[in-house]
């Protein structure tokens, strides 16, 4: 059987398809040998992925949720990833980038209404030479201090997340609130897998980004809260201990931009740095 359906895909005239779904196609009859795959669980499957489906629209992406609590986003990163040093690392895009984000000007605040902490982020976009790359444009998205992204609530509403363009020197700022710590939509059938197989749906605070410039292989990062929890048990597998760093806190008062605050707020400096298109 297996023989044969490989080998209907013989004439198929794009090579890297006919290679993709040929070698598909033997591992997917080999998982089926291997587990002894019965009928009905054959048939839940394919309900699995039914639901899957239905449950996915343009504010929800199950498909690539399903992808990253199976670690195959994480895979794909790491395959994919330009192996530069010094280049910051790469994690999973997660399923709640919206791409018509407001623009926002330097200094400005994504927050836009979210719920939590003030707080100021701030560093530079190089190179692994180590030249400032003016221009680039880092896309920034977080949950609020409850856990959600804007697209979760009802209405259209935009909070925590919008783009800015780096300054002259690579430099950019922005004001956003303090990640939190959160559980993936667990309301479907990923979560209802994660809940059969005895695993946590949540993930450690973190602040996401997308960063592009001419030149430079596109960075997918995040910025993951030192001491948090779940650090060790992210339900999407994207933590990477050099992504993890430490929040500064600090009481009322002036802020870097000359911002007067009446309750704590908190800051972080996190330098992005892009690995050059010549690298791979």
């Amino acid at each position: 059987m297996t023989d044969s359906v490989v080998a209907s895909f013989t004439e198929t005239k794009d090579d890297r398809l006919r290679e993709v779904i040929q070698s598909l196609t033997r591992h997917l009859h080999a998982f089926a040998r291997e587990v002894r795959l019965t009928q009905a669980e054959w048939e839940a499957g394919i309900r699995f992925l039914t639901r899957v489906g239905h449950i996915t629209d343009d504010r929800r992406q199950e498909f690539i949720l399903l992808s990253d609590v199976l670690g195959l986003s994480m895979l794909t990163v790491g395959i994919n990833a330009p192996a530069t040093e010094g280049a910051t690392e790469s994690t999973v895009f997660g399923p709640f980038f919206v791409a018509d984000a407001p623009e926002i000007p330097l200094g400005s605040d994504i927050a836009q209404g979210a719920k939590g902490r003030p707080c100021w982020v701030s560093g530079t976009v190089r190179s692994t030479s180590g030249e400032p790359i003016p221009d680039a444009r880092i896309d920034v998205w977080e949950a609020d201090e409850d856990g959600f992204y804007d697209v979760q609530y009802e209405g259209n509403r935009t909070a925590g997340r919008g783009w800015l363009r780096a300054g002259p020197g690579g430099e950019y700022r922005f004001w956003s609130v303090r990640p939190a710590p959160y559980p993936i939509p667990d309301d479907g059938p990923v979560g209802d897998l994660l809940t059969a197989t005895g695993r946590s749906p949540m993930r450690p605070a973190h602040l996401h980004f997308k960063v592009t410039a001419p030149g430079y292989w596109p960075l997918v990062t995040h910025i993951f809260r030192a001491g948090d929890p779940y650090l060790g048990r992210d339900a999407v597998f994207g933590v990477k201990d050099e992504l993890v760093v430490d929040f500064a806190e600090h009481s009322p008062g002036t802020a870097p931009d000359g911002r007067s605050l009446d309750d704590p707020w908190t800051s972080i400096k996190f330098d992005l740095v892009l690995a050059p298109l010549t690298n791979r």
